[in-house]
């Protein structure tokens, strides 16, 4: 079996052999050599000579032809390796380019921290209750709701400045006049009320609508003294109004039912249902009555025939 060539083509041996003499051919030596045999050809030596010379030329082209070929197969072998590494560094190249996208995560949704709410706006502070006495008064502050002859005189009453919720849900400072001798049970009923956020229309002495208490009912007034007679058949007699031991409150939500005279004020018709409950109403069990019942005055609406829904006095008339 011939020997077979020790090249290696892209990492992949195809035999085994002798190293490649990679090493420049000496043409120059081996043709210094041909040169001298040319001149001993000529010369007077003869066929030996010249045989001679024959001998050296065909050995010298085999060792030139072995050196070229040897050379030609180290080109080539370098050729093929030059060609391998490239081709070996696109593969490299390609093969790590997905391991690369592989290990890089995959975009996914921002996990950046939501912004942290706010503190919630401070909400108003609601204004404590509060109650300021005044007295005792005299006829200059009640010009329109006293007179003389009234079962009581001026110097018995009472103004008293009071914190009261409307209808719209705002603390307002109202005042009501009422007598001495019941200033701190109103006072703590109409802080009960407060508490409670129980709504009143309004809240002004009679005097603002010069006495009249048809028009304070229609204006859907709370109000306490005012020397009047009592709204009832049979003899004339005082109120629990004169006396400044009553109160009426919000006039319209509870108005007064009187027999063979219709409805006070008028616009209370539409509160003439009991049963249908809404804000500033008085009914049994409810904050209006039960704060009332707590300093022991009764409540008109319990009266038979001729209920009287705002009303609450001292005596129960």
């Amino acid at each position: 079996m011939g020997r077979r060539s020790g090249l290696s083509v892209c990492g992949y041996s195809q035999g085994r052999g002798r190293a490649v003499d990679h090493r420049p051919v000496l043409h120059e030596v081996r043709l210094t050599r041909g040169r001298r045999c040319d001149r001993v050809a000529s010369g007077s030596r003869g066929v030996d000579a010249q045989g001679q010379c024959r001998n050296e030329r065909r050995t010298l082209g085999a060792v030139i032809g072995r050196r070229v070929i040897s050379a030609g197969a180290a080109g080539a072998a370098i050729l093929l390796a030059a060609s391998c590494a490239g081709t070996t560094a696109r593969q490299s190249a390609a093969a790590s380019a997905p391991r690369a996208q592989a290990a890089q995560p995959a975009p996914g949704p921002s996990h950046r921290a939501a912004p942290r709410p706010g503190p919630a706006p401070a909400r108003p502070l609601w204004p404590a209750f509060s109650a300021t006495v005044s007295g005792p008064l005299t006829p200059g502050d009640v010009p329109f709701s006293w007179h003389p002859g009234c079962p009581v005189p001026p110097g018995q009453l009472r103004a008293i400045r009071l914190s009261y919720v409307g209808f719209g849900g705002r603390a307002h400072t109202g005042e009501i006049i009422v007598n001495a001798s019941v200033v701190h049970q109103v006072i703590e009923v109409f802080s009960i009320l407060y508490r409670a956020r129980f709504p009143i229309s309004s809240m002004e002495p009679v005097d603002v609508f010069h006495g009249s208490d048809p028009r304070s009912m229609a204006a859907n007034n709370t109000s306490g003294f005012n020397c009047r007679l009592a709204v009832a058949a049979g003899p004339p007699q005082w109120s629990m109004h004169a006396y400044g031991l009553a109160i009426d409150v919000n006039t319209i939500q509870n108005p007064y039912l009187e027999p063979g005279s219709g409805v006070h004020p008028p616009a209370g018709a539409a509160y003439l249902d009991r049963s249908d409950i809404r804000p500033g109403m008085a009914y049994p069990g409810g904050v209006l009555v039960s704060a009332f019942s707590s300093v022991g005055w009764a409540w008109g609406g319990n009266w038979a025939g001729s209920p009287d829904y705002q009303h609450f006095s001292v005596s129960g008339r």
